[in-house]
C-alpha cells in the first residue's frame, strides 16, 4: 500500500508536533485538521504540511477533508472532563465519525492513539473510554481500512506536560507533597512514538493490531520526580502522601483554572502504567531513556523558571 498523503486529527499538540516533523521529513503530505489553526503555529512552515481549521466532530466536515487520502492519523486525547460526557465524545464518539468517514471517502489505513491499560474494566472513566474507543477503531479492521492501535504509557519529551511540570513545581515549593507516589510508569520518548506510526503506516504486518509502547525502565512516581529534581538542580523534600491524602490534593486541584491532576486522574494511576513485555520488535528500534532525553530540556526549563 502506497501511503502518500495523510491526514492528521490532534496533529498540534505534544506528540503530533513531532510526528508530522517526521511525515514531511518522508516526504509525505500531511493535512493537519485542528479547531485552531494559531495552535499548530509551528507546523505552518513546513512545506508539505496543510494547517486547516474543522469541526472534528462533524463527519460531514471529515469526509470533505479525509477525501483524496491514503491514510488518518487520530492523536485526539483529553485528560480531564470539562463536563461530564467529555471523555466519551473525544474518545468514543469520535472514533466512531473517523472510522466512518474513512469508510465513505475510500481512505484505506486508520492509526489510532490509545492508552496504556485502557480497557473496560479499568478504574477511571479516562482509561475506560479509551478502551471503548480502540474496540471501535480495531473492529473497523477490513480488507477495505486496515487499522493499527498504540497503547503508550506516559510520553516524555521536551515541552511534555509531565516532567516539565514537576520541573516547574520544584522550582516554586520547597517541599512538595506527591500524590500517589508509589504508582508505576514506564515512560516512553515523544521521538520514539512518533517514529512507530511512522514505520506503521507501510508496514503491512501492523495491520488489525494493538501495540504496548513503554520506554525501557519502570519508575515509582516518587523516582521520577527526584531524577527530575536532580537534573534540574533543584533539591526539595518530597513528601508522599498516603491514598486519602492522594485523592484530597487530586479534589482540591480539580478546582484550579488549569487542573494539575483531578479525582479521575487518580484513580487512572490506581493500575500500573507499564508493558508486559519488551518494545515491539516489529519497528526495530531501542526506546529512548528518561536519563538519555530528559536533562537537556529539563535544564532549559530550569534555567527559564529561576
Amino acid at each position: 500500500m502506497t501511503i502518500s498523503r495523510v491526514c492528521v486529527l490532534g496533529g498540534g499538540g505534544f506528540v503530533g508536533r513531532r510526528l508530522i516533523g517526521q511525515l514531511h521529513a518522508a516526504g509525505i503530505h500531511v493535512r493537519v485538521l485542528t479547531r485552531r489553526r494559531e495552535s499548530a503555529r509551528a507546523l505552518w512552515l513546513l512545506p508539505s504540511v496543510t494547517v486547516v481549521e474543522s469541526d472534528i466532530h462533524d463527519r460531514a466536515a471529515l469526509e470533505r477533508q479525509f477525501a483524496g487520502m491514503d491514510a488518518v492519523i487520530n492523536l485526539v486525547g483529553i485528560l480531564h472532563e470539562r463536563k461530564a460526557g467529555d471523555f466519551r465524545r473525544a474518545h468514543v464518539a469520535l472514533v466512531h465519525k473517523v472510522v466512518a468517514a474513512c469508510r465513505t471517502t475510500g481512505v484505506r489505513r486508520y492509526l489510532h492513539m490509545s492508552a496504556l491499560q485502557a480497557g473496560p474494566g479499568a478504574p477511571s472513566a479516562y482509561l475506560r473510554s479509551k478502551g471503548e474507543g480502540e474496540a471501535v477503531a480495531l473492529a473497523a479492521e477490513s480488507d477495505a481500512l486496515h487499522v493499527t492501535a498504540f497503547r503508550p504509557s506516559v510520553i516524555f519529551g521536551p515541552e511534555d506536560a509531565f516532567l516539565n511540570v514537576f520541573s516547574r513545581l520544584l522550582n516554586w515549593l520547597p517541599v512538595l507533597p506527591l500524590a500517589c507516589p508509589d504508582a508505576k510508569f514506564q515512560p516512553v520518548f515523544v521521538g520514539d512514538v512518533a517514529r512507530v506510526f511512522t514505520t506503521s503506516l507501510h508496514h503491512s504486518t501492523t495491520w488489525g493490531q494493538r501495540y504496548n509502547v513503554c520506554g525501557p525502565r519502570v519508575y515509582t512516581l516518587r523516582q521520577l520526580v527526584a531524577l527530575v529534581s536532580a537534573i534540574s538542580g533543584r533539591r526539595r523534600w518530597i513528601i508522599g502522601l498516603n491514598p486519602s491524602l492522594s485523592y484530597l490534593q487530586a479534589w482540591m486541584m480539580e478546582w484550579l483554572p488549569v487542573p494539575l491532576m483531578t479525582r479521575d486522574n487518580y484513580l487512572s494511576m490506581k493500575v500500573d502504567s507499564v508493558c508486559d513485555g519488551a518494545f515491539p520488535a516489529v519497528f526495530g528500534l531501542t526506546p529512548a531513556a528518561v536519563e538519555t532525553e530528559a536533562p537537556a530540556y529539563l535544564a532549559a526549563t530550569a534555567e527559564r523558571s529561576g
